[in-house]
């Protein structure tokens, strides 16, 4: 049986190449693009254009899987590392899905937008904690105030108890400062403390709530990071202790 050797795009737009042919289910294709991939498949496969490319950008028009160990197929035990890096693409580049301002303007640096290189750096950063039940996230912005970018540098695996410590739901306070809202003429000062809303006072202006929350925050993610001091990366330690709490969060 002969197979005219020829051009198809794959389902993501991608044209390949059969470039030999043993039988129909042992042929080579070819990507033809900048990385020129090539690939044992099945005729029908080609014929259906399932092939897959590992250079497609299949994840939100930005990520792609790379060439590499790491695997992310349903089943595969890298297979929740795969879901940490699609939703981390996902919460850049679909925000609207997370409803959450958030993750407004955030990106992916090019080097994590391969998938072999985000699973190579969590093979070497994620870290368990005896015990503990919650779950463990990556964080953009404890290391790095007000970051923006998903990187190498600015990221670190948090506690979920340590990442909840800085939600601070903009989007559904107003326009008062954090901790603070107001009650007749005056503000109460509450901040969120073992699963609950401890109130801080009752106070004249919307600045002396906020001081009065801004102290007992600080001092609770003191507290907090004290708790995980042994478990955790020194420098996520220095992150909390030195963190200020500022009227524009």
């Amino acid at each position: 049986m002969t197979v005219k050797i020829g051009v198809k795009l794959n389902t993501h737009g991608t044209p390949m190449k059969i470039i030999k042919y043993n039988n129909n289910n042992d042929i080579w294709v070819e990507f033809q693009d900048e990385h020129k991939y090539k690939k044992k498949v099945f005729v029908n496969n080609f014929k259906r254009g399932t092939v897959i490319n590992p250079y497609d950008k299949i994840i939100s028009g930005i990520g792609y899987l790379g060439e590499g160990k790491y695997k992310s197929c349903i089943g595969d035990k890298d297979d929740l590392v795969y879901v940490k890096w699609r939703n981390m693409i996902h919460r850049c580049y679909e925000p609207k899905n997370y409803h959450n301002v958030g993750y407004d303007h955030c990106s992916v640096c090019s080097e994590w937008q391969n998938y072999q290189n985000f699973a190579k750096w969590h093979e070497d950063n994620y870290y368990t904690i005896p015990n503990y039940t919650g779950r463990m996230d990556l964080d953009k912005d404890i290391l790095h105030k007000s970051n923006k970018i998903y990187s190498p540098e600015n990221c670190i695996f948090v506690p979920q108890e340590i990442n909840l410590l800085f939600v601070n739901r903009r989007n559904y306070r107003g326009d008062l400062p954090i901790g603070v809202r107001k009650s007749g003429n005056r503000f109460i000062a509450s901040c969120g403390y073992n699963h609950k809303v401890k109130k801080l006072g009752l106070y004249d202006t919307s600045e002396e709530a906020f001081l009065a929350f801004k102290t007992f925050k600080e001092q609770h993610i003191k507290n907090v990071a004290d708790k995980y001091k042994q478990y955790i990366p020194e420098k996520l330690y220095k992150a909390l202790y030195n963190w200020e709490v500022e009227i524009t969060d």
